[in-house]
This record gives C-alpha cells, sequence and structure tokens, in this order.
C-alpha cells in the first residue's frame, strides 16, 4: 500500500489525530492537500512556528503552538477539515501542549475534523501514542521519481527520457528534494550521458554510508568472478528474474534470502557480491559489530534505521557480514539486553518482511547458532560454503591469474598447482600469487609456476592450523541436513 491509500484509509477509519515522520515537508504537504481534495472536497490549513496559519485574516497564532491548537477548536470555517501542524514534534514534550494535544483528540471526534502534526522525530512521548495514530512518509517509489524527472526534463529539454526507466531506478532512496539538486547538478556540470547513472550511485553511496554499519557497493565488475561453488550460482541463477513485475504476474513469491555457513575465505562474501551482479540489483553491506552502542537504545534505533534504508533502497540485497557475531562475540556482554532486543529485531523482520529486500547472511561459526534462525521462513535456503574441490581450485587459480596476467595466465601449470593446494582455500589460493608476485618483483623477475609452488609450499592453510575446530563445522556441513553450495 502506497502511503496516499494508506493516508486515506487512516482518515476513513475516524482517526482524527496523525503524527507523519518525514523530512520531506513540501512534498507531505501537497500530498494531504490532494488527499484532503479527493475524500471531503475540502481545504487544509496549514501552521508553522514562524509564520503561524497561513493565509488567516483572524487565527494566526505566529510562535504559539498552545495557541494554534486552540484555533482548531474554534475554526468555523467550513471549508476546512484538515488542519496541518508542522514541526510539532519539537513541542510536545511540554506538559500544556501534551495535555492540550489529550483534549483536542476528543474534540476532533465530535467535530469529525482532523488534525495532522508532521516532525522529523521518529517516536513521540508515551503518553500520547494511545490518542495519536503514528506513521512516516515513505521516500518516493519508482512511479512519483518517474513524474518527477519527466516533469524535469520537459521544462529543462533535455533529451534523457530514453534514460527514464534506468535513472529513476537509480534515484531510489532520494528524496525529491535531492533528486532535483543531484539533476540539476549533473546538468550544470555537463556530465556525459554515458556517466550519469555512475554520478548517481556515487551520492547514493554517500547518502547509504550516513548509516554507521552499513555500506553501499557499487559493482564496477562486468562477469561475476565466484569460482566454484555451482549448486549456489546455479541457485542464484535460477531466481534472478524474481523481481520482475512478469513474475509477479506468475505467481512467483519473492525469495527471502540464504544464509551462507563455512570456513573463512571460501567465498562467502564473494558470494553476495556475485548475486547482486547476477541479479542487477543493489548490495549493501552490514557489519553488525558497528552497530552495538554504548547509550541505551541507540543500537535499536540503529538497526531500526538500516531496515528503514533498505526498504527505501528496494529491491536490494542486504549482505549481513558475519551474523554469527552477534551470537558469539557479544552473547556473554552486560549490555541491559541490547543484544537480546537486537536480535528480536531481526529475527522478526526477516520473518515477516514483505518487502523486495533480500538477505544474505554470512557466518563462520554455527555452534552458537540459536535454532529460531535456521528454521525455514527465516531464509529460504542455508548453504554450506567447503573448501574448494580441485577442479574449483583450478577455476579459482585461473581467475585471479586472469587478473594480474590477462595474456600470459594459460602459461602456468594451473593442473599442478591445483593438485598441490589441496586443504586450501579461496583466499589462500589469492595470497600464495601475491606472495610470489612479491618475491619475484624483489628479484627483478616475471613470476614463474616455480615460484607460485615455493610460495604455496610456505602457507600452512587455516584447514590444518585449525584441524579441530573446522573438523567439527565439516561434519556438520556434510550431515545431509544443508544443502552445499
Amino acid at each position: 500500500m502506497n502511503f496516499e491509500k494508506e493516508m486515506q484509509t487512516i482518515l476513513k477509519s475516524n482517526n482524527f489525530l496523525v503524527y507523519i515522520f518525514t523530512k520531506e515537508e513540501e512534498r507531505l504537504k501537497n500530498t494531504l492537500t490532494k488527499i484532503s481534495h479527493d475524500l471531503f472536497r475540502k481545504k487544509i490549513k496549514t501552521w508553522n512556528f514562524i509564520e503561524g496559519y497561513e493565509n488567516s485574516n483572524t487565527y494566526q497564532s505566529k510562535q504559539n503552538p498552545l495557541e494554534a491548537l486552540e484555533t482548531i477548536t474554534k475554526e468555523n470555517n467550513n471549508e476546512i477539515k484538515v488542519f496541518f501542524l508542522q514541526d510539532f514534534d519539537v513541542f510536545t514534550s511540554d506538559i500544556s501542549i501534551n495535555r492540550k494535544l489529550k483534549n483536542l483528540s476528543y474534540f476532533l471526534k465530535t467535530s469529525a475534523k482532523f488534525t495532522i502534526l508532521s516532525g522529523t522525530t521518529e517516536n513521540l512521548p508515551q503518553n500520547l501514542k494511545e490518542h495519536i495514530i503514528e506513521i512516516s512518509l515513505p521516500l518516493p517509489n519508482k512511479k512519483e521519481i518517474k513524474q518527477e524527472l519527466e516533469h524535469f526534463f520537459c521544462k529543462t529539454n533535455l533529451s534523457l527520457l530514453a534514460q527514464k526507466e534506468n535513472i529513476s531506478i537509480a534515484y531510489t532512496g532520494f528524496s525529491i528534494n535531492k533528486i532535483r539538486y543531484s539533476i540539476s547538478k549533473l546538468i550544470i556540470n555537463n556530465i556525459p550521458t554515458k556517466n550519469i547513472i555512475k554520478k548517481i550511485l556515487k551520492e547514493k553511496e554517500e547518502i547509504v554510508n550516513v548509516n554507521k554499519g552499513l555500506k553501499f557497493y557499487i559493482d564496477n565488475n562486468n562477469e561475476p568472478n565466484l569460482g566454484g561453488l555451482k549448486n549456489l550460482k546455479k541457485w542464484l541463477i535460477i531466481r534472478s528474474t524474481s523481481f520482475t513485475k512478469k513474475a509477479s504476474a506468475y505467481g512467483i513469491k519473492m525469495p527471502k534470502g540464504i544464509l551462507l555457513v563455512g570456513i573463512q575465505g571460501t567465498g562467502k562474501s564473494l558470494s553476495a557480491k556475485t548475486a547482486s551482479q547476477y541479479w542487477k540489483i543493489p548490495l549493501l553491506r552490514l557489519n553488525i559489530s558497528k552497530i552495538f552502542a554504548g547509550i541505551l537504545g541507540e543500537s535499536e534505533k540503529k538497526v531500526e534505521s538500516i531496515i528503514s534504508t533498505c526498504r527505501q533502497l528496494a529491491p536490494c540485497i542486504l549482505w549481513i557480514d558475519e551474523i554469527d557475531k552477534i551470537f558469539n562475540e557479544y552473547a556473554n556482554n552486560s549490555d541491559s539486553g541490547t543484544t537480546q532486543r537486537v536480535t528480536n529485531i531481526i529475527l522478526t523482520w526477516l520473518s515477516e518482511r514483505k518487502d523486495e529486500v533480500f538477505i544474505i547472511a554470512t557466518a563462520n561459526r554455527i555452534d552458537k547458532f540459536p535454532v529460531e534462525m535456521l528454521r525455514k521462513g527465516r531464509f529460504d535456503e542455508v548453504f554450506f560454503v567447503d573448501l574448494p574441490t580441485f577442479k574449483e581450485r583450478l577455476n579459482i587459480f585461473q581467475i585471479h591469474l586472469k587478473k594480474v596476467r590477462p595474456l600470459t595466465w594459460h602459461k602456468y601449470n594451473l593442473y599442478y598447482l591445483s593438485k598441490i593446494s589441496q586443504n586450501f582455500s579461496g583466499a589462500e589460493i589469492e595470497q600464495s600469487i601475491i606472495e610470489a608476485m612479491y618475491n619475484s618483483f624483489y628479484a627483478g623477475r616475471e613470476f614463474t609456476t616455480l615460484d607460485l609452488i615455493n610460495s604455496i609450499n610456505k602457507i600452512i592453510p587455516i584447514a590444518i592450523s585449525e584441524r579441530n575446530k573446522l573438523q567439527k563445522l565439516r561434519q556438520w556441513g556434510h550431515s545431509g541436513k544443508i544443502k552445499i553450495a
């Protein structure tokens, strides 16, 4: 349900006092004006602290919020059905305003008038929650963004309408004001048409990264470079069209997410980036360790803000990196229940969400995972990411050598290198190449297969150094209870 329909439902249900959280005052006012006209064929009366009531010859109530509320009870103009009071969240903690709002809620029911408050505080005082309906104005959807772009392009006579679809997708997560500012800046700076999407995504990265613990990834690779994991890649490819209208018309349900559990360095993180490439949708990374703050209640707010950002950018992928940390590293902390509350928020969202946010959670351990995290409904599938097989190691060597020696990679003995690197993870294979290059560059020559062999022989893989821990994990992974990636 979009905001306009939701707001109409609220008013039709005789909710006479409403608080709307938003940073887009102008857009909200325009929307409320339209709703008031469509529902009641009436005008709205708008108040702000500096100017008082707009276009009012009698009660202006400048710099007097208490009087502004009192004016509502005295208004006799039958053409006014809805009162819109801006920035009113800053006054709600005042005892007189607080009490007046409660009294007003009773008056509005008998007079059949509506009062809508707006502000940038997400939560009102607890004692007002029974009297006021609280909702948020979401960021503009694709339809609104397209309309704004059409309106803007028509005024400027630009030939960018052909790219309207791609530009509107890139601008998801922007407010209308930010879209206007951004597109104006692109035009003033005379950015070439082919670079416009990249510039918009760069601005989006800056917006998303304001949330501590959340990072927006811009993919600069044209081709996925994930070696092995054929079952996982097949699963992702089959669902690559799930976010389309055609899939929805067919009756396909949106995929919820996957949990990747396995040994460090085996490609779990790269799988998230690969999914973004396959599906052509944005990737956001959540670092669990950065959402825990010292102030009571701050961590919960951070999580709620992150969830809100993901919803605004949907369809997108949220990569929750090392989700097991929340159950291992912080489980024994004396944090007044913060970890449990944060966990509950995440668990509830994972099971109940209906937004187009696909979750990829990665974990290195499973022993302290709560059972409810692994049940169907939280994730579509749980994959175990094991050490690469011989064929997968061959593919991984090829991928990394192609990056550093795109013309001569085939001259290296990939077969023998893959054979002697048994028990190596993908990250350890990459490190062996880096080590060989350092040594050869220092010696003033090109690195060879022999240099790679020497490098491999010097590395002690985690499968050997952490044999006991990994043995238990691999036993669980091959128990038949979950899929092998």
